[in-house]
C-alpha cells in the first residue's frame, strides 16, 4: 500500500516533533501496535482457514462450515502494549485460537515480568499502579497474584527436593514471624528455616516450613522432614541455634553424632539483661574474654574469674551464663578456621533480616504458599552471594584449590 504526504504535512508534523520530540516515539508506538494487532489477527485468519480446510472465498460443496465474522479483542504484548486484535469466528462455534488462548490477556512474558518485579521488591499493589506505564496496559493487583501462582509448581519442587547428594555437616536453625492472612483473618505465623553447610563450607538453604518456632515438636517435624528428603544424619556433626527450650535436646536425639553450639550473642543478651546499666560494660568485657578464648580451659578459667567477680553483685546473670557455658563453646572442638562462623547463629540471622526487609512492602502474606515463593527467591539470591564465602578457610574450601593441592 502507497502512502502520499505531501510536503506541507511533513513540515507541520516536524515542527510539532520540534515543540515536542517524545510526540514522535508515541507515533511509532501507535504504528507498532497496529501493525502487531493486523498481525496477530492475520495469523488467526490463517488459523481458521486451516480449521475449515478452505481460504476466504473459496467455495466448497456439502454440508460446512462457515466463517462468523470476527469480534475485537484486546492483548498485550511485551514491550509493545495493548494490541487490538480482530478474533475470527465459525458458525459452528468450533474454532478455538491457539494463538490468543481464551482468558489470556497478556503473553507469557509479560506474567514472567511481573513475578520477577514482585520478587525484586515490589508489593503487587505498586505494580497493579505502574503497570500502564511498564507495560502499557493497567493489570489489576489480582492478576499480579494470579501471574505468580505459576511459580508455585517450582517453589515447591525447590522446597521438597532430594537431599542425598548433599553431604550436611553444620546446621544453623531459626525460625523467622510473618503476619499472614489466615482464615480470613491476620496471624502472627512463625517459618522454620535451616541453612546447611556442606563438607567443602557452602551454604544453603535446606528447609523453609511452617510451624511455631517456640515449640519443640514442630523443630522434631523439621528434622524428620530433613531426613525423609534422604539427607544424611549422621554426616550432620553440628547445631547451632538460639536458647529455645528443648530445642537442643530434639536436635541430638534426632542427630545423635551430633553436638549443639548456642548462639554466644543470644547468650549474652540474655546475661546483660540482668546486669544494672553502670557495669554493663564491665560484664561485657568480661563475656567477651569467656567467647574469645583460644582454648576450653583458658574459656573456664576465665569464667571462674568472672564468676569470683560477679557472683555477689549479679548472681542471676552469673547463672544466666554458667546455665548455658557448655553450648556457647562447643565450637572449640571445631576447626579454629570455622570457629568465627560457628560461635553465633550470624550467618541465620543475616538470611532472617533480608527476609524481614523484603517482606516489609508486602506488610501481609497472602498465605502459607505465597509466602514460601518469596522467601525461595531471596534463599536462592542469598546462595549465589553465598558461593564467595564458604565457611572456614576460603581458599583450602574453594574446589580450584582442592585440586591444585592434589596435582601437586
Amino acid at each position: 500500500m502507497k502512502i502520499d504526504i505531501s510536503v506541507p504535512e511533513v513540515v507541520e508534523l516536524f515542527k510539532e516533533i520540534q515543540v515536542a520530540p517524545e510526540k514522535l516515539f508515541e507515533i511509532m508506538r501507535l504504528d507498532i501496535r497496529k501493525i502487531a494487532g493486523d498481525y496477530l489477527s492475520s495469523l488467526m485468519e490463517s488459523e481458521l482457514a486451516i480449521h475449515l480446510n478452505r481460504r476466504r472465498y473459496e467455495r466448497c460443496g456439502g454440508a460446512v462450515n462457515h466463517r462468523n465474522r470476527y469480534y475485537p479483542r484486546k492483548f498485550t504484548v511485551k514491550s509493545i502494549g495493548d494490541v487490538d486484535v480482530k478474533v475470527p469466528r465459525d458458525r459452528k462455534g468450533t474454532f478455538s485460537t491457539a494463538i490468543l488462548p481464551k482468558r489470556k490477556q497478556y503473553e507469557e512474558a509479560v506474567a514472567r515480568d511481573l513475578s520477577a518485579m514482585f520478587l525484586a521488591g515490589i508489593s503487587t499493589r505498586s505494580l497493579s499502579m505502574i503497570s500502564k506505564h511498564l507495560i502499557g496496559r493497567k493489570i489489576s493487583h489480582a492478576e499480579v497474584s494470579n501471574a505468580n501462582r505459576d511459580l508455585i509448581e517450582a517453589v515447591e519442587k525447590w522446597r521438597t527436593r532430594d537431599l542425598s547428594k548433599e553431604e550436611i555437616k553444620y546446621l544453623f536453625i531459626d525460625g523467622v514471624n510473618f503476619d499472614m492472612r489466615v482464615s480470613g483473618s491476620v496471624e502472627k505465623v512463625s517459618v522454620l528455616v535451616a541453612i546447611g553447610v556442606s563438607a567443602l563450607g557452602h551454604k544453603m538453604v535446606l528447609a523453609l516450613q511452617a510451624g511455631d518456632k517456640e515449640s519443640a515438636p514442630a523443630w522434631r517435624e523439621l528434622f524428620k522432614d530433613l531426613k525423609n528428603r534422604n539427607l544424611d544424619g549422621s554426616k550432620v556433626l553440628l547445631g547451632v541455634m538460639d536458647g529455645l527450650p528443648g530445642l537442643e535436646k530434639v536436635f541430638t536425639e534426632e542427630f545423635p553424632k551430633a553436638k549443639t553450639q548456642r548462639c554466644q550473642v543470644h547468650v549474652a543478651r540474655n546475661v546483660l539483661a540482668k546486669v544494672p546499666k553502670k557495669i554493663k560494660k564491665d560484664v561485657a568485657d568480661g563475656l567477651r574474654s569467656i567467647f574469645y578464648a583460644s582454648t576450653k580451659k583458658k574459656a573456664l578459667d576465665f569464667f571462674n574469674g568472672f564468676k569470683s567477680k560477679w557472683e555477689q553483685q549479679i548472681p542471676s546473670a552469673v547463672k544466666t551464663l554458667e546455665r548455658s557455658l557448655d553450648s556457647c563453646l562447643t565450637y572449640l572442638e571445631f576447626p579454629e578456621e570455622e570457629w568465627i562462623s560457628l560461635r553465633t547463629s550470624n550467618i541465620i540471622e543475616r538470611l532472617n533480616k533480608e527476609f524481614r526487609r523484603r517482606s516489609k512492602p508486602v506488610e501481609i502474606m497472602a498465605g502459607e504458599t505465597s509466602c514460601y515463593r518469596l522467601l525461595a527467591f531471596i534463599s536462592l539470591k542469598m546462595e549465589l552471594k553465598w558461593r564467595s564465602t564458604p565457611v572456614g578457610k576460603v581458599r583450602g574450601n574453594l574446589p580450584f584449590f582442592q585440586n591444585f593441592t592434589q596435582l601437586n
